[in-house]
This record gives structure tokens, sequence and C-alpha cells, in this order.
């Protein structure tokens, strides 16, 4: 009678045993819990500092409170001097709030994400952080000799020792941080073509859709370019579109916002693209597929192969497929039972319909196997059982 409560025992120590599975971080939704922190959290996505904080793997954001960014925000500064100065603000470290009172030496230079640009001269792209007498800590860009310093306020957020989210009192100040940064230079179309896009590229140019790629650019852009050889195959049925139609489906391969595969990963579900236009949904659903990517419409099913540029605020991805809106193209019908011989109760199904049943299929299969550590447990309770002569 005491083998049952045995065996759950040794179950449940080998499951302590097991080391959980990591949890990757976020931390647009770590500051939203936060309201006094609304207007630092919008700028870091409008500079896309917040796509960089949430794909490093060791990471400290000093956030200030809306109060201490009006500071900020007085100075007028353009969106890139902005992601300049914040970027100060993120340390390529971890100082949860106990490491902030347990500075050896009292006091110790971090690089941060300004450093990392490769825009900061010399020491421009470090802080100083001090551990004073009294609990007190203080922070300031070491090129200002540490003048004015910010202090430690409270930690808001800690997963060690992959991010600390911290408040401090006041904006870091950095003369080489504030100075004028002219906007990027980047040609989508020609980037593209040099990285192995040239076919998609020249679509972008003919359909009419360059422009719109171009003014999203600065607000962040995600495309997904089908290579050159599924296109080569895709063209008799691009050429039967309507100019409106072509321009549509080009459209429909850009997303007006920088999307890193971490954020894909962790944002399944519809996405608009540069094609949504009120009614027009023209959207498509992101799926995290173990180690791949899919974007599924209700025509086809694509997965992403590989990253072909991406320079922020510029991101573009490789897809095994053309994405085809259900807007332009027939949905895949599902497969009807024949009645008399030679006669069928529906009709023949839209295009790719057999990628649809392939993709669902290939969706099941990745669906079993999940349990976390199941082998191992089970053959750690198999030799348990043996030694013990239940077997």
């Amino acid at each position: 009678m005491q083998t049952f409560p045995a065996v759950l025992l040794l179950l449940s120590l080998l499951l302590l045993l097991l080391p959980p599975p990591s949890a990757a971080h976020n931390i647009t939704r770590i500051l939203a819990k936060h309201p006094e922190f609304s207007t630092f959290n919008h700028y870091l996505t409008l500079t896309h500092l917040a796509a960089e904080i949430n794909r490093r793997e060791t990471i400290t954001v000093c956030a200030v409170d809306n109060a201490a960014m009006s500071d900020l925000i007085s100075k007028q500064l353009p969106l890139f001097t902005i992601h300049n100065v914040l970027s100060l603000h993120v340390f390529a470290d971890y100082f949860g709030s106990k490491k902030l009172h347990q500075i050896t030496k009292g006091s110790t230079l971090t690089a941060t994400l300004f450093q990392a640009t490769g825009k900061a001269d010399g020491t421009s792209g470090y802080v100083n952080i001090t551990d004073l007498k009294g609990g007190k800590v203080e922070f300031g860009a070491e090129e200002n000799d540490g003048q004015p310093r910010a202090t430690y306020v409270k930690s808001i957020d800690e997963m060690p020792y992959n991010i600390s989210v911290i408040q401090i009192s006041r904006i870091l100040t950095s003369s080489e941080a504030e100075a004028p940064t002219p906007g990027p230079t980047l040609n989508v179309t020609s980037l593209m073509s040099k990285q192995g896009c040239k076919s998609f590229a020249a679509l972008i140019i003919s359909s009419g859709a360059e422009d719109t790629f171009t003014e999203n650019l600065d607000g962040g852009l995600t495309v997904f370019c089908p290579s050159d050889a599924v296109l080569a195959a895709f063209m008799p049925k691009y050429k039967n579109l309507t100019a409106a139609g072509k321009q549509s489906l080009v459209l429909y391969h850009g997303v007006p916002v920088y999307q890193s595969m971490q954020t894909l990963k962790s944002s399944n579900g519809l996405m608009n693209t540069l094609a949504t236009d009120g009614a027009s949904k023209f959207d498509f659903t992101v799926q995290d597929d173990g180690e791949d990517v899919t974007l599924k419409t209700k025509v086809t099913t694509a997965t992403i192969t590989g990253i072909v540029v991406d320079q922020e605020p510029l991101i573009v991805y490789k897809i095994d497929k053309v994405l085809l809106p259900a807007e332009l193209f027939k949905p895949a019908a599902a497969p009807v039972a024949k009645g008399k011989k030679g006669e069928e109760g529906a009709e023949a199904p839209g295009p790719d319909a057999s990628d649809a049943d392939a993709a669902d299929q290939t969706a099941s299969d990745n669906g079993s196997g999940k349990l976390y550590g199941s082998g191992l447990v089970s053959a750690v309770l198999g030799l348990w059982l043996v030694g013990s002569g239940l077997l």
C-alpha cells in the first residue's frame, strides 16, 4: 500500500530537479502595469528601443516617471536623438536592487545601449553607479563626471538575471547623446535587391507601393519577402490581378511596425498590414510553431526561413510562399464527399488548398510531445520500479 505514494514522491522530486524553461521578458508589458511610466514606455516603443530591450538576455532599464520625461520632451529633440538619450538609460548588465546596494568598492562603470550603438565617443556611453551611505544609490553619465546625478527610487520589476526594471529620479544628461542625430538613410528596395529579394523589390516599385513602404519606414517597418524562385512560380497568378489588386498584394507583405523575431514569437495572433484599410482587413495570423514562425492567411500558410535585413527601424524576413489574402484569392474550401458517381457536392478548392491542409497537419504534429521533461521522468521511474522489484 506504500508503493503509490512513494512513486508520487519520486515524481515530485524529479520535477523539482528539472530546470524551469526560460521566460522571455517584454518591457512594454512590464511598464504598462504602471501608468506613471506611460510616457517613458511610449518613447521606448516609438524609438524601437523596446524591441532591442526585449531581444537582449541580460538587461537593466532605468525608467523615469512622466514628470521626469517632461524635462526631456521640452527640449524638442528629434526622435533619433531621443533614442540616443533613452539608450543611455539601458544597461547591458543586470542590476537588481540587491546588487545596487552591494557594489564592490562602492562604485562601478557599466556600458549602455548608447555605447553599443557605436555613436558614443570615449566614455560617453558609460554610466557611473555609486552606492553611497544610508542606502542611497546615484547614477551619472561618465562623460559629465557624473554631474548632475540621478538617484535610485525603487525596483519596478526583477527577473534575475534576465531583466531588472528600476526607477531613477531624473533623466541622465549627456551632451554626446543629445547631439543632433540625422535620421537613417535607408532605401527599402535597394537593400532588399542586394540581399536576395530582387524580384519582390521590383514588384514594390512596379506596383506603385514603394511610397507607402517608404512613408512607414520612420515609424518602423517589417517586410515579408517571398524568394525569387517562389515569385517566379507565382507570376502567372499575379499578372491576372487588377492594378489595385497587385498593389494590395504587395502591401499585404508589409507591417507598419518593427517586429523582431522574438516579438513575432511572443505576439501570436492577427496582424494588420500596410494593405489594411477600414473594412478591408487584409490581415494574417502569426503563429509560433516550435522553432518556426508561420504566417497564416485564410488561403495559404508561409514559413519564415530567414532574416534578409535587420537595420532598425527596418527588418525584412524571407518566406517560402507568397501571402495570399482572402480579399483577392478564394479561401480553401473543406473537401465535400461525392454524391453519385462523377458528381461532386462542392466547388473546386481555391488556390493552395493543399498547402493549407499540409499546414494544419504540421500544426497538429507540432502539438504533440510537449510534456516538459516527460522522457526523463519516464526513464527514471522505470529504473526505480525495476530496482524495487515491481517490474
